[in-house]
């Protein structure tokens, strides 16, 4: 009976081993919790209901001494209560450390005062400058397209311009040039004689062009350089009177679709290249390409002369008036070669004194010696000094009586005016202008044509008549040894201290900053805006100054040319221009340009509205830049803030895919640009 009573002891005793195990295991399991507590961080708790301070218990958590990463609680759960799942038994007198309270915030900053608009042309500092606002805002408003809703820019805290649309010009305008063909001004001269009815005749004010001149149907975007020197597309130029005119002289023919340019002319049918190797041949000193770099082509054709004559590094400005062929101009320009509508006739063309080192004429169908050479003394004006005049045309070569005795004339008056036959080879005579006035002084006294009096500026050309007198050169040979091309082109040029600017003796400073300018500005489209993608071939700078725009494009090696336009209400520096080996013209923005529509890829505007928003009506201009700009051309127009406000607003009414852009110096500069896509307009 002693297995029953030892089988209960062994029960007993195993529930006791258990029961010591467990208690020794709670006992260990304490301890070791408080010893691995120690090295741990733990948050502190002040009691809410505790109100002395120096009685006042402590609650440490857990969590004390530990790091959390803030960034993930959202500042609006922050609060001063604290959660009981967080309350521990009170401890006091324990030596702890407590983390100081956070300063409260700094208050935010005061609004930024009100933008103080400038009237003056000194700051603050005493320093002069030209960043003031003049004048208000141009409230013209433009008709619409029907009945389409009216553009309404600029941002909600900016100033708005409401413009309506404007409407497009019936289809009988496609080629309309505003100051050629103002039919009921040219109706009322009193004389078409001396070639009149081809000059400027503008219209009124407030008969100015008021609609968007549209294309012609199936228009197509250009061919691009330098294709389009030998074709260019037939629904672009839908005119065959050329064709059949000078369809035997190796001009022009129509291929289909498109127009072919042979490169041949009136005078040179075997092509315009041989006949520049002619002339090369018989004047090497003409050197095209280095001393010779800047051409004018009178009376050009469809200007084969001066596309082949680009080849040879020299810019040809190919001029003829609107006659009986009246789009050579726009075959020109259509085919990428610098041209403009101009003519002969009673006044000086907008072209400075000394401007080109050859000038041509080719069967210009220009009379020379009438007036007692009145218009050779106008070519005499505008050739460089030691610069040649190459005639090819029927006096040079035949023997008929008549032609004869218009050659005779020719060297009768050639020969008063100082000039040099240096060569007379088949169809062509070169004649050279002396480099200096000791010619002109050296003649027999009551020799006509005099020289003009001292006083008399050569370089003043918009609405001036002709005059029967010899440019006098300066004293000082200005103009007459400029740099070879290239280095002429970066060269401060002598006749930066005839231009009429204020400053005198900083004035090769300030050419060499605009040029540093305008190459870093143009590198940076370059770069950001892709302009090497663009089809640029046709480009005019509206504002040139002295031609740094132009000459930042040359050297990015852009195939375009650049028209850079002198207006009349600045300093005239067309003649710095020239001197750089570029070509420019004088003009009033307040008047239509000379050229026929569609016929720039990009135009430029850099300070320009600026200025001419005290003269004249900008929307005029904005329209003005449209009808002269291809479908799918730019404009970029860098201007003062309130002044693009106003052109944004024009752009979007002409039908423009307008942005503005912030400048180099930022967002929160003066300025800014606009740059403006066209669209084709139906």
């Amino acid at each position: 009976m002693n297995a029953p009573n030892s089988g209960g002891e062994i029960i007993k005793s195993s529930q006791c081993v258990k029961m010591s195990i467990l208690l020794f295991l709670s006992v260990a399991f304490f301890y070791l919790g408080m010893h691995l507590s120690d090295g741990y961080q733990q948050l502190i708790f002040f009691s809410d209901n505790i109100t002395d301070s120096r009685s006042r218990s402590v609650s440490l958590s857990s969590n004390f001494k530990k790091s959390f990463d803030i960034s993930l609680i959202n500042d609006s759960s922050s609060d001063n209560s604290v959660p009981n799942s967080f309350n521990n038994s009170s401890i006091e007198n324990l030596p702890v450390t407590l983390v100081p309270p956070t300063p409260p915030a700094a208050p935010p900053p005061p609004p930024p005062l009100p933008t103080l608009e400038r009237f003056g042309i000194v700051d603050e500092n005493g320093t002069m400058t030209d960043d003031f606002e003049v004048g208000i805002y141009d409230r013209d408003v433009v008709e619409s397209w029907g009945n389409a809703s009216e553009a309404e820019d600029g941002d909600s805290t900016g100033p708005r311009v409401r413009v309506r649309r404007f409407p497009l010009c019936p289809e009988s305008l496609r080629d309309f040039i505003p100051c050629m063909d103002n039919v009921e001004a040219i109706m009322k001269l009193k004389s078409t004689m001396k070639g009149e009815r081809f000059e400027r005749h503008c219209p009124e004010v407030g008969r100015e062009l008021n609609c968007l001149v549209p294309a012609p149907k199936r228009y197509k975007t250009p061919i691009p350089w330098p294709r389009s020197r030998d074709e260019v597309w037939y629904s672009n130029v839908p005119h065959t009177r050329l064709v059949e005119d000078k369809g035997g002289q190796n001009w022009i023919r129509r291929d289909k679709d498109k127009f072919k340019f042979p490169g041949g002319g009136t005078q040179f049918i075997h092509g315009a290249d041989q006949y520049l190797d002619q002339i090369s041949q018989m004047i090497p000193n003409i050197a095209f390409g280095r001393h010779t770099r800047v051409a004018l082509d009178v009376g050009c054709g469809v200007a084969s002369f001066g596309a082949y004559l680009l080849s040879r590094n020299v810019i040809t400005l190919s001029i003829a008036p609107k006659d009986v062929h009246e789009n050579q101009i726009q075959f020109a320009l259509e085919r990428g070669v610098p041209a403009m509508v101009a003519a002969f006739a009673t006044r000086r063309l907008p072209y400075p004194s000394q401007a080109f080192d050859l000038i041509h004429c080719s069967r210009c169908r220009v009379n020379w010696t009438r007036d007692d050479g009145i218009l050779l003394l106008e070519v005499n004006r505008m050739m460089r000094a030691g610069g040649y005049f190459a005639w090819a045309a029927q006096p040079v070569y035949k023997h008929e009586e008549s032609l004869e005795e218009q050659w005779k004339e020719m060297v009768n008056y050639t020969t008063r005016l100082c000039w040099e036959l240096v060569k007379k080879e088949g169809y062509i005579a070169i004649w050279q202008k002396p480099l200096n006035n000791s010619c002109y002084l050296s003649r027999d006294a009551g020799t006509q044509p005099p020289i003009c009096d001292p006083d008399d500026d050569q370089d003043k050309v918009w609405y001036v008549n002709l005059k029967s007198c010899i440019a006098r050169l300066p004293d000082n040979e200005f103009g007459a040894n400029v740099t070879p091309w290239p280095a002429r082109l970066q060269t401060p040029p002598e006749r930066l201290q005839s231009i009429h600017i204020d400053a005198y003796i900083s004035r090769k400073e300030l050419f060499k900053a605009e040029s540093k300018y305008w190459n870093e500005i143009i590198e940076s489209y370059v770069r950001a805006l892709h302009w090497k993608k663009f089809r640029l071939r046709n480009v005019m700078d509206m504002r040139a100054g002295f031609g740094g725009f132009a000459a930042a494009l040359i050297s990015q090696k852009l195939a375009c040319w650049v028209l850079n336009v002198v207006p009349v209400s600045g300093p005239n520096t067309l003649p710095v221009i020239y001197d750089r080996g570029l070509i420019g013209v004088m003009h009033d923005w307040c008047e239509p340009f000379d050229t026929y529509p569609r016929t720039y890829d990009l135009l430029h505007a850099a300070g320009l509205f600026s200025v001419e928003r005290k003269r004249c009506n900008v929307s005029s201009i904005m329209l003005e830049m449209d009808r002269m700009l291809r479908p799918g051309g730019r404009v970029y127009i860098r201007d003062s803030l309130s002044v693009i406000d106003e052109l944004y607003a024009i752009a979007r009414a002409m039908g423009w895919h307008a942005s503005v852009r912030d400048t180099s110096e930022g967002p929160h500069a003066s300025y800014k640009i606009l740059t403006c896509d066209k669209h084709l307009l139906h």
